[in-house]
């Protein structure tokens, strides 16, 4: 039995090129949204850290405006809000 292989859809694809993920056929789905959430997860800590330096600094006024910075992070990754099954197209039997 060969390695499953799937057909990402473009737009999946095009969304995954922006972080610098290109999939092969051979890749898992499963293992490229893990991979995708953690860089998420990166980004979302950096920005909370980020976020306490500041509020050390100039103390809590410098809250103003951190919600609209988490909202615009989640936007970069609007592929976690798709479900999984939704990824790819039917790949020809090979």
């Amino acid at each position: 039995m060969g390695q499953r292989r799937y057909r990402y859809k473009p737009g999946v694809l095009e969304q995954l090129e922006r972080h610098g993920i290109l999939p092969r056929p051979d890749t898992d789905p499963a293992l490229v949204r893990e991979f995708l959430y953690d860089l998420y997860v990166i980004e979302i800590r950096k920005l909370k850290q980020q976020q306490v330096a500041l509020e050390r600094e100039r103390g809590p006024q410098a809250r103003r405006g951190y919600a609209d910075r988490v909202i615009a992070l989640r936007r970069k990754y609007p592929l976690l809000s798709v479900p999984l099954e939704e990824w790819t197209e039917c790949a020809p039997a090979s």
